[in-house]
């Protein structure tokens, strides 16, 4: 899919994150002339082909409150690592879940869940709550906490 010009004016529109607002697709639109339904339609087709992954919201952990961030990482077998980080990824303290390759034998984890709480405590029992999810199929974890706020963005178009 080739983006045309009124794809370029979506993204710069869009890229910045959507107006906060009850319809902000309608908001969107009005300001590129457009329906909000054609604005969900084009979205939907740059999804579809690939060229964005996702529309989805980026919450300012710390804002909100929750300033103990830890990345725990998991040594689980390979055999149940898809169906136990599936359930992970379900839990209230957990932003996101995913496996990656293990970089053996310096890194043996292959479970990454990032975990949010109040306080170290918080976020140590959450660990400890997965942990016990986990069970005999958890080799090794660990927490490795944030030390710096990392600015998030997503797809940039310059204005050029």
């Amino acid at each position: 899919m080739a983006l045309d010009e009124l794809d370029r004016r979506l993204i710069r529109a869009t890229q910045s994150g959507l107006p906060l607002v009850p319809r902000p697709f309608e908001a969107i639109g009005a300001t590129l002339g457009i329906s909000g339904e054609q604005v969900r339609e084009r979205l939907q087709a740059m999804l579809d082909a690939g060229l964005i992954r996702r529309i989805g919201a980026v919450p300012n952990h710390y804002r909100l409150g929750f300033t103990a961030n830890g990345m725990s990482v998991w040594d689980v077998a390979d055999e149940v690592v898809d169906e136990l980080g599936a359930r992970i990824g379900l839990l209230p303290g957990v932003s996101h879940c995913y496996r990656r390759p293990r970089q053996l034998p310096v890194w043996p984890y292959n479970l990454f869940a990032m975990l949010h709480g109040r306080s170290r405590d918080e976020v140590e029992q959450q660990a400890e709550d997965i942990a016990l999810m986990l069970g005999d199929a958890c080799r090794a974890h660990d927490i490795l906490y944030s030390t710096a706020i990392l600015k998030k963005t997503g797809l940039r178009l310059s204005e050029s």
